[in-house]
């Protein structure tokens, strides 16, 4: 290869790496401005995230304790963080659609931005569900286990750690909010022509299975939470089995039309 060829060659990589470099800067930008916003909300954002716990005790008069002197600090880093990952991602979604849609064809932009757009919705449903029935199921369930001391008895109160609880419900609002993701994987795989509606029926017995060993390592010890993401993961295969169909149909019915105006040109 002579050295104008490669020269050829190495500007347009050049031309690439900068374009991704300004979308990363982008990108690190919106999440730094959301930070820096959520940081001063903290307080209030992790007083919204006690609802749940509220809710499952019963009564609006919760205490919540730090141990470490730095802990309550760290803990709002997290909700910062957290919180800026969240409201940030449609910025970072539109410049990874902008970084990769001139190398796609007109259909195939087509078929990306619909996933853009289902995949924050369906992480909100996941972490809906978790902040509306399964926090305030396991508040319950765990508070339940408390112990009333007297005659003999030793009493055991709960009293949470900001940082505990804060680690708990983020930890369930990422597992649903990522199992929820479910059918846009699915999706994109059958788009890709990966993986067949039949092969997905045929493997279902492993799928329920893996959903049940998922929710066992990604939730509490309890069975309200554990059924609570294995039970919506199942439904949501089952729905990704019913898109990846119609996929294929619509795959099928293209190729039958290209096929007949293909035979209609070769017989005129």
């Amino acid at each position: 290869m002579s050295t104008d060829e490669l020269e050829d060659t190495s500007a347009p990589l050049i031309e690439h790496l900068v374009e991704l470099r300004d979308r990363l800067v982008k990108s690190v930008i919106a999440i730094a401005v959301f930070f820096l916003i959520c940081f001063f909300f903290s307080a209030d954002i992790f007083n919204l995230l006690v609802k749940p716990y509220q809710w499952g005790a019963g009564t609006n008069d919760v205490k919540f304790v730090y141990t470490a002197l730095q802990e309550k600090f760290f803990v709002d880093i997290k909700i910062a963080f957290f919180g800026a990952m969240y409201i940030a991602f449609p910025v970072i979604a539109t410049q990874i659609y902008k970084f990769v849609a001139p190398g796609l064809y007109k259909n195939e932009k087509g078929a990306f931005l619909p996933f853009l757009i289902a995949t924050p919705i369906l992480f909100t449903i996941g972490a809906a569900l978790v902040y509306f029935l399964i926090m305030p199921l396991a508040t319950q369930f765990f508070l339940s286990l408390e112990q009333v001391g007297g005659n003999g008895t030793a009493e055991i109160q709960n009293l949470q750690a900001v940082g505990s609880y804060l680690s708990l419900i983020m930890t369930l609002i990422f597992a649903f909010g990522l199992v929820f993701q479910l059918p846009v994987a699915i999706t994109l795989l059958a788009t890709a022509d990966l993986v067949s509606a039949e092969t997905l029926s045929q493997k279902r017995k492993y799928a329920i299975l893996l959903a049940f060993v998922a929710a066992a390592v990604l939730t509490p010890p309890d069975p309200v939470s554990q059924l609570g993401l294995a039970l919506p993961t199942i439904l949501l295969y089952e729905i990704s089995i019913l898109a990846a169909r119609r996929i294929e149909k619509k795959r099928k019915d293209k190729a039958s039309e290209e096929e007949s105006d293909t035979t209609d040109v070769a017989s005129s």
